[in-house]
């Protein structure tokens, strides 16, 4: 496996090419002596279920996994909370208001994007809506639709992090 800084090769501080591996998670410079920690960037994901229990999906748009199921979700911008980006990010792919939300667990992830491997935790959320008739895929969905929990199948997934979330809600875990 690949040092996880290993695309990194000049130092952002000085630009010295003397850019080494520190230890697992960071990198030092021979030259000026900065030392870059990579840490996970964070990502919040929604489970929403209508009066009916049956969970809201969503289709990507867009690479990666173009095409595959997903729950709406994403990156947690900076200095924003987790529970307001998945809010925001309700918002902007299915134009939903959330009333109110629940922690429920987190998984770590890579998520590939522009040939760059992005490690991240995502957060997962349940959140609630009281009101569908606003519902409308858009920005990065290409399609909306609610499918019963007994009727999902994680290998329709296409995100590792969502489809083991997915598993986890089909074992009634959370």
């Amino acid at each position: 496996m690949n040092h996880p800084l290993y695309q990194f090769t000049f130092c952002p501080r000085c630009g010295s090419a003397h850019f080494q591996e520190n230890n697992e998670k960071s990198k030092k410079c021979a030259d000026c002596g900065f030392t870059y920690y990579y840490n996970s960037s964070a990502a919040s994901v929604a489970v929403i279920e209508n009066s009916k229990g049956e969970i809201l999906v969503a289709r990507r748009a867009k690479d990666p996994a173009k095409g595959t199921y997903d729950l709406p979700g994403g990156f947690i911008d900076v200095g924003e909370t987790a529970e307001n980006a998945v809010k925001r990010e309700i918002m902007e792919e299915t134009n939903l208001d959330v009333i109110s939300l629940k922690y429920l667990f987190s998984i770590p992830n890579i998520y590939v994007y522009s040939g760059f491997e992005v490690h991240t935790v995502d957060l997962f959320f349940k959140c609630n809506v009281d009101d569908f008739s606003n519902l409308k895929a858009q920005d990065d969905v290409s399609d909306l639709k609610f499918i019963a929990l007994d009727k999902l199948n994680p290998d329709d997934f296409g995100l590792l992090s969502i489809r083991k979330g997915v598993e986890l809600l089909i074992q009634n875990k959370y």
